[in-house]
C-alpha cells in the first residue's frame, strides 16, 4: 500500500497552507474555502501530501507545547543551515540542532504556529 495523505487539525488551516507553499514548497491538490478549510497540500515532489483543517478548532492539539519528539513533519535538506535560517526569518524557531555520528544533520523547527518541523540531511539517504 502506499500512503496517500498524512492529517492535522491545526487553528488557521487558510494562513497555514500559504506559509507552508511560501517557505516549504508545497502545492495546493485541493481546499475547501469554507470551514472546516480543508487543504490537502502536495510536497515538491508531487508523491507526499498532507492534509490540515480546522475541524473541530476545540480540539486543536497544543503544537507549541509538544515536544517535538511526540509529533513532526520532516523534510530532506541539502543545507538544514541555509534552510533553517530561510524558515526563521519566516517565523519559525529553532528547537534543536543535532549532528550525529553518522554524518547526518537534522534541525528541528517549530513552525509559526508551534508545529515541529525536520530539517534532515542524512549521512546515508534514506530515500
Amino acid at each position: 500500500m502506499k500512503i496517500e495523505h498524512f492529517a492535522y487539525n491545526v487553528s488557521d488551516p487558510v494562513a497555514i497552507a500559504d506559509w507552508y507553499c511560501k517557505y516549504l514548497g508545497f502545492s495546493v491538490a485541493r481546499k475547501m474555502d469554507g470551514a472546516p478549510y480543508t487543504h490537502f497540500l502536495k510536497d515538491s515532489s508531487g508523491a507526499v501530501m498532507i492534509e490540515i483543517y480546522c475541524n473541530p478548532p476545540s480540539e486543536v492539539p497544543d503544537y507549541p507545547s509538544m515536544n517535538p519528539l511526540q509529533l513532526h513533519l520532516a523534510f530532506v535538506s541539502e543545507n538544514p543551515n541555509e534552510d533553517a535560517e530561510r524558515l526563521v526569518a519566516a517565523g519559525a524557531k529553532v528547537v534543536d540542532d543535532l549532528h550525529l555520528k553518522d554524518g547526518s544533520h537534522l534541525m528541528m523547527l517549530k513552525d509559526p504556529w508551534g508545529f515541529a518541523v525536520q530539517l534532515c540531511k542524512r549521512g546515508t539517504p534514506m530515500l
